[in-house]
């Protein structure tokens, strides 16, 4: 791990225990299972579209792991799935964004502590941290997590958070997933500076950088930027350096741009298998274990399926529905514009 400024750590931090290593394992088995599936709905027509998370599953389940949903608030991209798995999200409710119905997923985000899919580049942080701006205000103990990628990073609302939150020095976690790639375009032509996390420096922000495939060094690097964010230090920035080892969405043809030898040389060791090799080294788990992590993560997979097979349509009015809290006379004239040209009323 290198770390930009002196290092923060959590006062009470002890080493998981050989129970949540297993776990680790079994929720980013159950997050590879679906996220392969997910790829295989949209070929298949049931979902349009999905934006998949291949090799980072380390990053997403070791980061969300670190949150405490009775108090903590993350504040997702399109791409963390592997986030809502982990924080206990109903994945039938989330996946039935990917298949277009309306207002953002089917979730309860208050009662998940999970915010609304963000197609928005880098417009989630600007939320997290007005979020984290509340929590001060009002004397609550929560955290914001913000995720974005190294490519969102070059957005200007990201600078913009930045600089407030460390003003305010608002409670907010900014967890970039640097997986290598901005769609199209690799990291080192589109970050300047070197990193994400030396960014952190210019704003006075503890900036860490981890290795994003290893779950339990993520898991350590985010407990530990919890930790400082809660004792009223301000933000943090943790910059998990991880590979996309697929497309950046079902619409995306990665061999346009990067060969399959380059995605085996620059991906590394695949975090699954390396969380594997760590338990059974240090005996935490057998053969059987891993089996039937694997099991359990193929009928969940079946469960979701015909969950979001078995969604309906939702009725279209719905999109005027939960645009502003109190309707404007503009929003009525549109709602009833479009009743009388799609239904004829």
């Amino acid at each position: 791990m290198d770390s930009f400024l002196p290092a923060v750590a959590a006062a009470d931090a002890a080493p998981l225990a050989s129970e949540q290593l297993r776990e680790l394992y079994s929720l980013m088995a159950a997050v590879r299972y679906l996220d392969t599936s997910a790829v295989a709905w949209q070929r298949q027509g049931i979902i349009p579209g999905y934006a998949p998370e291949l090799g980072q599953e380390a990053a997403q389940v070791g980061s969300a792991y670190a949150l405490d949903t009775a108090r903590d608030f993350a504040f997702p991209t399109y791409r963390e799935m592997g986030v809502a798995r982990t924080m206990g999200v109903d994945m039938v409710a989330y996946m039935s964004t990917h298949k277009a119905t309306w207002h953002g997923g089917m979730y309860d985000p208050l009662a998940s502590r999970l915010a609304p899919i963000q197609a928005v580049v880098a417009g989630s942080v600007l939320h997290a941290v007005g979020w984290a701006h509340g929590q001060t205000l009002s004397e609550e103990p929560g955290v914001a997590l913000s995720y974005f990628g190294d490519g969102a990073s070059s957005q200007g609302d990201v600078h913009e958070a930045m600089n407030f939150a460390a003003v305010m020095k608002a409670p907010v976690v900014f967890f970039i997933q640097n997986n290598g790639w901005a769609i199209s375009v690799p990291t080192e032509r589109q970050v300047a500076g070197g990193s994400v996390a030396g960014r952190a420096a210019g704003y006075g922000i503890p900036g860490i950088q981890v290795d994003g495939n290893d779950v339990v060094a993520v898991y350590e690097a985010t407990r530990d930027a919890f930790a400082h964010c809660r004792a009223g230090n301000g933000p943090v920035v943790v910059e998990a350096m991880t590979y996309r080892r697929g497309p950046h969405s079902t619409a995306d043809d990665p061999g346009r741009y990067r060969s399959l030898d380059d995605e085996r040389i620059d991906a590394g060791k695949d975090p699954l298998e390396r969380l594997r090799e760590r338990l059974l080294a240090v005996g935490a788990a057998d053969e059987a274990f891993f089996a039937a992590a694997h099991e359990a993560a193929r009928i969940e997979e079946e469960l979701i399926r015909t969950g979001i097979e078995a969604l309906g349509p939702r009725p279209g009015t719905e999109m005027f529905d939960f645009v502003f809290q109190e309707t404007t006379p503009a929003l009525e004239n549109q709602a009833t514009r479009w009743r009388e040209e799609s239904e004829h009323v």
